[in-house]
C-alpha cells in the first residue's frame, strides 16, 4: 500500500501497485505467492460496494462474513460478501427503508421497517411476511430470547410483535408523547427507548413495566430556541455502561445506576447523532456519526 505525506497528512492508496492472482495458477504456487510480503500486505476492496444516490442503514450479520445496506433512490437493499469481496444480492422495495434488523447469524432472516408504516420480514429468497404498525414506527429491536419485536415511534405505546405466534401482543404504555430510538442490552435484557424529549427510559421486559428513568435533556446543550433536546440513539457498551446521542450533538456516557452522566462528548454542529459504535477490542475508543462528520474518540480524554 503506497503511503504520501503531504502537509503532515497522511494519504494511503488502497490499489496503487495491487496485481491480481491468475486463475490457472496451480495450488502450490498459489501457496507459494500467500507467503511473499507484498501479498500478505495487500489490502482487497469489495467490488461495487456503493449505492447509485445514497445510503441510509449499514449492518453487518453476527457471523462476520456479509454486509447488508440499504439506500435509495430506488429503495432497495444489497448483501454483499465478505468472503467474496463481491456483490451476494440486490432486492428493491416500494417505500424508503428507516431502519433494519438482522434476526439470524447469516443472511436468511431479516426485518426492514419502512417509511410507509410497513415491516417487512425476509428470508433467503426474499419477501417472506409484511405487517403493518399501528403508528408510524421511528425505531426498532428483537429480543431473541421470546422472538418478539419491539417496534417505537410517533406514539406512547411500545409495539411487541411475537414471530413465533405471528401476532401483536399487549403493548407497553409510556407516558411520554414518542420515541425515537430503543436498543435491547445483550446482557440482561434490559431495553431501553429515547423519547423525543429526551428521557431515557428502561424496561424489564418480563414485567413489561417501567423500572427507571433519566432525563438527559438537562445535560444538553440547545440552541434551537424553545425546542427541547431529543434523544437520537442509544447504544449499551456492556451490562451497566449506555451511550445516549442527542439531537443537539452531544453524547452521554451513563452508569445506568446513576442517573448524572460520567463523560460529555459534543460534536459542536448542532445536529442529531446518528449512530454510536464502540470499538470491539478496546471500549475505552467510541465512534459517533453525525450528518457531517464521523469522530473516533476517547471517552477518558
Amino acid at each position: 500500500m503506497q503511503v504520501t505525506n503531504v502537509n503532515d497528512v497522511r494519504v494511503y492508496n488502497l490499489t496503487c501497485g495491487q496485481k491480481a492472482v491468475p486463475e490457472w495458477l496451480t495450488d502450490d504456487k498459489r501457496k507459494k505467492l500467500k507467503k511473499e510480503a507484498d501479498v500478505k500486505q495487500r489490502i482487497e476492496l469489495i467490488q461495487g460496494f456503493e449505492m447509485p444516490m445514497l445510503s441510509s442503514c449499514i449492518s453487518m450479520t453476527r457471523d462476520g462474513q456479509y454486509i447488508f445496506v440499504t439506500g435509495s433512490y430506488k429503495p432497495r437493499v444489497r448483501c454483499y460478501d465478505v468472503n467474496e469481496l463481491s456483490l451476494k444480492f440486490e432486492r428493491c422495495f416500494d417505500n424508503e427503508c428507516i431502519q433494519m434488523k438482522i434476526l439470524s447469524e447469516d443472511y436468511s432472516k431479516i426485518a426492514f421497517m419502512h417509511a410507509n408504516r410497513y415491516i417487512e420480514f425476509h428470508s433467503q429468497v426474499g419477501n417472506y411476511y409484511t405487517i403493518r404498525t399501528p403508528k408510524q414506527g421511528r425505531a426498532f429491536d428483537y429480543r431473541y430470547s421470546s422472538c418478539d419485536l419491539y417496534c417505537v415511534g410517533a406514539t406512547n405505546e411500545i409495539y411487541r410483535f411475537n414471530l413465533e405466534q405471528g401476532q401483536y401482543l399487549e403493548p407497553i404504555q409510556s407516558k411520554l408523547t414518542g420515541f425515537n430510538a430503543c436498543e435491547f442490552n445483550s446482557e440482561h435484557e434490559l431495553f431501553a427507548c429515547g423519547s423525543v424529549e429526551g428521557h431515557l427510559e428502561c424496561y424489564d421486559p418480563r414485567i413489561r413495566s417501567l423500572v427507571g428513568q433519566i432525563d438527559c435533556a438537562v445535560y444538553a446543550n440547545s440552541n434551537s430556541g424553545s425546542s427541547l433536546p431529543a434523544i437520537s440513539c442509544i447504544k449499551f457498551k456492556d451490562a451497566l455502561n449506555v451511550s445516549v446521542g442527542m439531537s443537539t450533538g452531544q453524547i452521554l456516557l451513563f452508569d445506568i445506576r446513576s442517573n448524572k452522566p460520567y463523560f460529555i462528548k459534543d460534536h459542536n454542529y448542532n445536529l442529531p447523532i446518528k449512530r454510536i459504535d464502540f470499538h470491539t477490542q478496546n471500549n475505552d475508543y467510541i465512534l459517533s456519526i453525525d450528518k457531517k462528520i464521523c469522530k473516533i474518540w476517547n471517552q477518558h480524554t
